[in-house]
């Protein structure tokens, strides 16, 4: 069997020491992540990513299927929008 080693108080008082610069840096990095900012931010890139992975192929080329498509589709919403627009108004 092992014999357990006792610690000396400054060994126990260094490792708090430690412990307590972590747990700041870890509130700190939270906190930061936490701003709305930085979540829209975070947000934006995800859309740009997964657009960016719609629309090109692996090796980076536009997949003009895919966009015709997108581009028939927002058009054909904003045609919806605007016949409803017009029979409100």
């Amino acid at each position: 069997m092992a014999e357990k080693r006792t610690r000396s108080e400054q060994e126990i008082e260094a490792d708090l020491a430690a412990t307590r610069q972590r747990l700041a840096g870890t509130i700190d990095e939270l906190a930061f992540r936490a701003q709305p900012k930085e979540i829209a931010k975070r947000q934006v890139e995800g859309v740009k990513l997964a657009a960016n992975d719609a629309t090109r192929t692996p090796d980076g080329e536009l997949r003009h299927d895919k966009v015709a498509g997108m581009l028939g589709g927002f058009g054909a919403v904003a045609l919806l929008l605007g016949l409803i627009r017009r029979a409100r108004g």
